[in-house]
């Protein structure tokens, strides 16, 4: 199902809503659905998250085009609204990103309200945040999808990495490749599985008064790695290249 083909009793459904509902009601039962699946929360769901979003968007039409409570038998009936105004509006589109982009912002194409956008994301923009646009339309919600061996939770970058069986039983150090660089650390012997690497201050950068994240590294054994000789022979390989030999 997808969020722009939601109806009524899709979005109902959704939320965990029994008919027609007020605007407070309303509002409690969206927190209690978006908080189980938001995407930078462990177990999320992304495209539930952007449907929940969307069933908001819609029921809020709805809930807008409601008549007024009578206050007296006397008082006249609220005169009915032109069928445009009853209209839900449609749900803001999600701007999705990669975590590279999270990390160095640019520019997003989205194609909302009929239009082609091209939406600029600033670094550190975590998912669940909104991006104003210049002409005033409604903020539009952002969500970052794993990508490039990347992912993201809050301002936390996680990644795997393979080592050689032989690192995890004896120890030693290993170099691994980040979005910043090769980045060294040393391993004791007897590691259990899993083991996790924290490299403080990689993650996502600053932004506001959040402070940045860390990268998380999971080392992974893997039997296909090459030897400590070859693995030797290659990065003396990468390093002397023949332009670098005849400089």
């Amino acid at each position: 199902m997808r969020a722009d083909s939601l109806n009524f009793t899709d979005a109902r459904r959704l939320l965990d809503l029994d008919g027609p509902v007020g605007p407070q009601t309303l509002a409690a039962a969206f927190r209690k659905a978006v908080k189980a699946c938001r995407p930078d929360h462990p177990g999320g769901d992304p495209e539930r998250f952007r449907r929940v979003i969307a069933a908001y968007r819609l029921l809020q039409g709805e809930t807008r085009a409601l008549p007024a409570p009578r206050q007296a038998a006397e008082a006249p009936a609220p005169a009915r609204a032109p069928a445009a105004s009853r209209a839900p509006a449609c749900p803001p589109p999600l701007v999705v990103i990669t975590p590279m982009q999270a990390l160095t912002g640019g520019s997003v194409i989205v194609k909302a309200w009929g239009r082609t956008l091209l939406v600029h994301v600033p670094p550190g923009v975590r998912t669940a945040d909104r991006i104003r646009l210049k002409d005033r339309r409604p903020l539009l919600p952002v969500l970052i999808r794993p990508a490039d061996g990347l992912s993201v939770l809050g301002a936390d970058l996680f990644m795997d990495w393979a080592i050689a069986p032989r690192l995890m039983r004896d120890g030693g150090r290993i170099e691994i490749d980040t979005h910043a660089g090769p980045q060294s650390a040393w391993l004791v012997p007897d590691m259990v599985e899993p083991v996790r690497l924290r490299l403080p201050g990689l993650g996502l950068p600053a932004r506001g008064r959040r402070a940045a994240g860390d990268l998380f590294v999971k080392l992974t054994p893997s039997d296909d790695l090459p030897s400590a000789a070859e693995d030797m022979l290659l990065r003396f390989t990468r390093v002397w290249t023949p332009e670098r030999m005849a400089a």
